[in-house]
């Protein structure tokens, strides 16, 4: 098990992208902490989790409120004593719609959990990640990084977009302390994000375009399972990629090439 020893904080990781990611730290002998604003759903995870012989933590709350992850990692502090790995993997799609009928309350919405959250997440797990070095993975999307024609995405787009340099930034300025930072762009996912998306009049607005074989050219177009980013966030906070920070990573079957 390449993470056996080590402690990893996953956040979104009730559900989709962060539940299957949180599935494959534990199964690799990470101590898993998942956060999530559903107790339900983080009582599910934490059963398999703990049903495949992981150690699991599950915690509750917002990464749009500081207090709510200054809690949670005190709570991993108390219960492990060290943090390796760090997915800020929580997000949602939003509000989707043109520009003129697109709200600041929508756009505070998806920027306060999607760029927000991500610094919050980032910043306060820095005093425990700078005692001992380690890994950062941010969940960023091909919308607004090399895929612009989902029309109506602003607000996520722009998010997006902001993650990587976030990202960047990190990777420069965490480096002396041995923190990488990297930042995975997923395309069409099979995930429970698309549940958070309300789109508004985009008939209005789209460009249309056919893909005859459907948008994703590795699988046909298929949608492929969580399990296929899983897969690279295990790479990346493992020593296999131990001389790889800020890169942005694309999973996505080569969709945004032909999308974008």
């Amino acid at each position: 098990m390449q993470l056996s020893g080590r402690t990893a904080f996953v956040t979104g990781g009730s559900s989709g992208i962060g539940k299957a990611a949180a599935l494959l730290l534990a199964k690799e002998g990470a101590r898993t902490a998942i956060f999530s604003r559903s107790r339900e759903d983080i009582d599910q995870t934490v059963s398999e989790i703990s049903a495949q012989g992981g150690e699991v933590l599950g915690l509750t709350g917002d990464v749009s409120i500081p207090e709510d992850l200054q809690q949670a990692y005190r709570q991993i502090e108390q219960r492990w004593g060290r943090l390796d790995i760090v997915f800020a993997n929580a997000g949602i799609n939003g509000v989707w719609a043109p520009l003129d009928e697109l709200s600041p309350e929508d756009w505070d919405q998806t920027l306060n959990i999607n760029l927000r959250g991500t610094f919050l997440t980032v910043k306060y797990a820095l005093p425990l990640l700078k005692r001992n070095g380690g890994s950062v993975i941010i969940t960023s999307s091909v919308n607004g990084t090399r895929m612009f024609s989902n029309t109506g995405a602003t607000a996520y787009a722009t998010s997006k977009a902001g993650q990587v340099a976030f990202g960047k930034m990190m990777a420069l300025e965490l480096a002396p302390d041995k923190i990488r930072v990297n930042v995975i762009c997923p395309g069409a996912i099979e995930s429970e994000i698309h549940a958070s998306t309300e789109q508004r009049d985009l008939d209005k607005v789209k460009t249309p375009v056919n893909f005859p074989k459907g948008q994703i050219p590795l699988t046909g177009g298929e949608m492929p399972p969580a399990e296929k980013v899983a897969r690279l966030v295990v790479f990346l906070a493992s020593d296999a990629s131990d001389h790889i920070s800020g890169s942005e990573i694309y999973v996505d079957g080569a969709q945004s090439l032909l999308q974008g």
